[in-house]
């Protein structure tokens, strides 16, 4: 009982807490990821205007979202990009940095770009007094996406790899959690062009679908970890066609230096403009 009622009570005062950026007090959602998330204060999510975003985790709690138009208004066929944190609840970094590059969203280089940003995907697993990889349900949501054979490839994974490793679950369906219908449903929404997903602690890139990989984000560099049934790289890259780049940071607990922060959304954002947006106007061409 003490376990829903405090579910129940988080996913009231996120839904209620929807109050403007320039308010005295940080809202209740920003209170809670401050204390779940390293180096970032409430008044640092505050400041980020993050909103409902249509979907809800399994408890209850929205998922928020921060869309970002490019700048100016009429730019052609601007690169539209989904950048994604927190899939699995137990990577605070992962969500951490996003709030740290979203300070950065109002400059010109970042604002030649569309951005959908949703920093925390897994809030049950993310904001829980114990952190979890999985979602409320106990699905790895990394595992949850419609990959070609869903069903025999992931439970051949799940059986024979992994051997029946909790953490790494893939439930019962493909999209059978309302977090990865809520991610597949942005994906169809927003189109985006290219979608990053932060994860730790392996210390590199990955990447999945058409276009050629980034070499190096600072100090990470492109090594291919493999393709997993059920994984937003196999279903956004394979599936989909939308490159997907897998930012793995080097640690779930501890963030990088502010430097090399800095230099992972810089190169980052150097990449798009070079690679990504050459090969929307390649494929624009008639």
């Amino acid at each position: 009982m003490r376990v829903r009622a405090t579910a129940a009570a988080l996913a009231a005062c996120w839904a209620a807490a929807a109050l403007p950026a320039h308010a005295a007090q940080p809202s209740a959602h920003c209170v809670q990821i401050s204390q779940a998330l390293p180096g970032v204060a409430a008044s640092d999510c505050q400041a980020q205007m993050l909103a409902p975003g249509g979907g809800r985790s399994v408890k209850g709690v929205p998922l928020l979202v921060r869309r970002i138009p490019a700048q100016p208004a009429d730019k052609a066929k601007p690169v539209r990009i989904l950048l994604l944190g927190g899939i699995h609840g137990d990577e605070p970094t992962s969500s951490a940095i996003i709030f740290r590059w979203m300070r950065n969203m109002q400059t010109p280089t970042a604002r030649q770009f569309s951005w959908s940003i949703a920093p925390v995907v897994n809030p049950d697993g993310m904001l829980a007094r114990q952190k979890t990889r999985v979602n409320a349900r106990g699905v790895d949501l990394n595992r949850n996406f419609p990959t070609p054979d869903w069903q025999r490839e992931t439970d051949r994974y799940w059986n024979r790899v992994t051997g029946r490793d909790p953490r790494r679950y893939p439930g019962r369906s493909a999209l059978s959690e309302p977090e990865s219908r809520w991610l597949d449903d942005e994906i169809r929404r927003f189109q985006p062009d290219l979608i990053i997903s932060v994860h730790a602690p392996f210390g590199l890139l990955d990447f999945d679908g058409p276009a050629a990989p980034p070499n190096r984000f600072g100090l990470l560099r492109y090594d291919p970890i493999g393709v997993y049934p059920g994984s937003l790289g196999n279903y956004g890259g394979g599936q989909r066609k939308v490159p997907v780049v897998t930012i793995e940071l080097p640690h779930a607990q501890d963030m990088p230096k502010d430097a090399e922060v800095d230099r992972i959304w810089r190169d980052m954002l150097n990449w798009v403009g070079r690679s990504v947006t050459a090969q929307k106007l390649a494929d624009a061409r008639p």
